[in-house]
């Protein structure tokens, strides 16, 4: 029992550590690209390797050849986070705007035998999109995915993160660790619940953005405008307090 109770709080602390702000809103960007909830749950296991990879390989250092870091250097490490929010919000606002116009026209129909006339906006494509089996299938105006679905973005988003918040914390919990055998087990069983942790936020953050949920072309516009200002503002914010303010 007493062996079992550190492990069950270090993979708590792993589960919970893919559920703070700065991880959620990157991830929400990165799935807001999905229309289905497994290819987003997937997005967030890469993330979550990706994160693992950073703080397992510094802590391999810090562990073999005793380097520590300074508590200076992590409002770098959160300023650059802070940016990279910035540049993947542009990015996807970026990549959801390519190629579309906004398309404004009326909608007529009869109420108690009056015709009624509505505004309706919308984006859609400025070129009809030539499908091919083997390289694209669309899903309607929103969505057209490569049969490739890559996730190098959440990985590498994920190594960015990978000493951002408490992933410093975790560093600095290992410099305790006199065993180095320890310190590894404690890094593995820690990243093992990091990306449990994203994989289920991912897939919980998906679930709007789904086929099978949502039809509406204007909700899932709103979301994924609203996702990504969220990221910039937050985005701005880490890096004022941790580059500027600092």
């Amino acid at each position: 029992m007493l062996f079992t109770f550190p492990i069950l709080l270090t993979i708590y602390a792993g589960f919970t550590h893919a559920f703070e702000a700065d991880h959620l809103l990157a991830v929400s960007n990165i799935v807001s690209q999905r229309d289905k909830i497994w290819a987003s749950m997937k997005d967030g296991m890469y993330w979550g390797l990706g994160h693992s990879s950073t703080i397992f390989l510094i802590g391999i250092i810090m562990i073999i050849f005793k380097v520590g870091i300074s508590e200076h250097s992590f409002h770098y490490f959160e300023a650059t986070v802070g940016l990279m929010l910035i540049l993947l919000a542009v990015y996807r606002l970026y990549q959801f705007f390519k190629g579309k116009k906004l398309v404004i026209h009326k909608h007529g129909h009869l109420h108690l035998d009056k015709e009624h006339k509505h505004l309706h906006m919308h984006f859609a494509p400025r070129r009809v999109l030539v499908q091919t089996h083997a390289h694209t299938h669309s899903h309607g105006p929103f969505h057209t995915h490569s049969h490739n679905h890559t996730h190098k973005l959440a990985y590498g988003v994920g190594l960015v993160h990978g000493l951002a918040g408490s992933g410093a914390l975790v560093v600095l919990v290992m410099t305790q660790i006199k065993n180095p055998f320890d310190g590894i087990i404690y890094l593995l069983i820690f990243s093992a619940g990091c990306v449990a942790g994203m994989l289920v936020a991912a897939g919980l953050f998906s679930v709007p953005f789904s086929k099978k949920l949502i039809q509406a072309p204007v909700l899932q516009t709103i979301l994924i405008i609203a996702t990504s200002v969220c990221c910039l503002l937050y985005g701005g914010k880490v890096i004022y307090d941790n580059a500027i303010l600092f």
